[in-house]
């Protein structure tokens, strides 16, 4: 005691025998000292072998892992959990380190200690993932994944029509690609069997030239018959008329509206109203050979912009076209009130008008496993029946 007594009266002591840049050296290294072993710490923790060390992530999601493509894959490039669940600027990743130390509490008193804890927790806490992803723009997947290096002539087709548009909003990855390295909650499905009976449906509709029909799917569009030079896409649910048929290939004319600002490739349903019905390459939005304007100059007042109504006739495939829109409204209604049911009461699709939904729609997509085709049949349900078109809406 007698020792300890004669230290603390030392430590009271103003520095008189040690020299002020003493004080600042040893502090400095000590600093040095805390820092790297404080920074090593953190690294240890997002290390693979921290994130299994727990059998909650061991026997589940890290099992799931290794039967995927960012497992094992043709490049040999393979991403470890902190790929993904970890931010890599380091004032994100002191923010989610903290955020993550509530799963600490979740260990002790063992919430997934087991296969069937873990899979009744499975859809809250992949909810909770995907709202992270969603609010920060998928910005572990893009350390990878980015919109500038993608050589969109390398991917397929189906890929690209989705893809595209995609990176001109600068969409968010989790949108469309959930389930790419765990299992999906039991709770959603993997598939849209509806979409896929209206699109077999479809198969065998024999169209006739002169008549009205609507895309069963999104539909590539191109200059020839031999569907060799790539125009666009025709969106889900569009309205088109037959002009001529050629083998396995018809000639569609589509009825347009468009903005007159900018290069105008993407094709509208109606005056004014934001609901996608195609977009076209910006060669061809630009080539008047193939762009019939029939009113120009119509001034929108609620933005002030100009918008033009066009007709273009463009070559598709065959056997992708229904007689009405009414199975697809069906589809995309049931679609709606299954996927939004889960976590609230969906808002009535009069609720809102049709160029609010796409931003509402896209708070509440993030949270379902919509696929790509059957997110923009749902937007398109919603806005076509919103309060620019219901009878009484407010």
């Amino acid at each position: 005691m007698k020792i300890l007594a004669t230290l603390w009266n030392t430590l009271k002591k103003p520095p008189v025998h040690i020299s002020l840049g003493v004080i600042i050296i040893v502090s400095f290294f000590a600093g040095i000292v805390f820092w790297g072993g404080f920074n090593t710490a953190m690294e240890y923790t997002n290390t693979e072998e921290f994130c299994v060390s727990c059998h909650e992530m061991e026997d589940n999601v890290y099992q799931e892992l290794q039967t995927t493509v960012h497992w094992s894959n043709r490049t040999g490039v393979r991403a470890i959990c902190s790929d993904c669940h970890v931010p890599h600027d380091w004032t994100a990743k002191i923010a989610r380190k903290m955020q993550a130390s509530k799963e600490v509490w979740g260990a002790i008193f063992g919430t997934i200690d087991t296969p069937e804890k873990f899979e009744a927790k499975r859809l809250e806490l992949a909810q909770h993932e995907w709202a992270r992803f969603k609010a920060n723009g998928s910005l572990e997947c893009r350390s990878c994944h980015d919109y500038n290096s993608m050589d969109w002539d390398k991917m397929s087709d189906e890929a690209r029509r989705f893809m595209e548009p995609a990176a001109e909003r600068d969409q968010s990855c989790i949108d469309c690609h959930k389930g790419i390295a765990h299992k999906l909650p039991e709770q959603m499905g993997s598939e849209d069997p509806m979409l896929a009976s209206l699109v077999r449906e479809a198969t065998s509709v024999s169209v006739d030239e002169g008549q009205q029909y609507y895309s069963a799917k999104s539909v590539d569009l191109y200059t020839d018959a031999e569907l060799t030079e790539r125009a666009g896409v025709l969106q889900v649910a569009t309205e088109v008329s037959i002009v001529d048929t050629q083998g396995d290939s018809v000639k569609l004319e589509i009825p347009a509206w468009r903005k007159e600002k900018g290069f105008g490739r993407v094709l509208y349903e109606d005056f004014g109203q934001n609901i996608s019905s195609a977009v076209l390459n910006k060669d061809i939005a630009q080539d008047d050979a193939l762009i019939e304007v029939q009113e120009t100059d119509v001034v929108d007042e609620m933005t002030g912009l100009p918008w033009g109504r066009v007709s273009v006739a463009l070559w598709a495939e065959k056997g992708a076209y229904l007689e009405t829109r009414d199975s697809l409204w069906e589809t995309a209604g049931q679609t709606y009130r299954d996927a939004c049911s889960v976590c609230h009461t969906e808002p009535a699709p009069e609720h809102f008008d049709a160029n609010t939904w796409p931003a509402m729609f896209s708070g509440m997509v993030g949270f379902t496993n919509l696929s790509a085709g059957t997110q923009e049949l749902v937007l398109k349900y919603l806005q076509m029946h919103s309060s620019d078109y219901a009878d009484g809406a407010h």
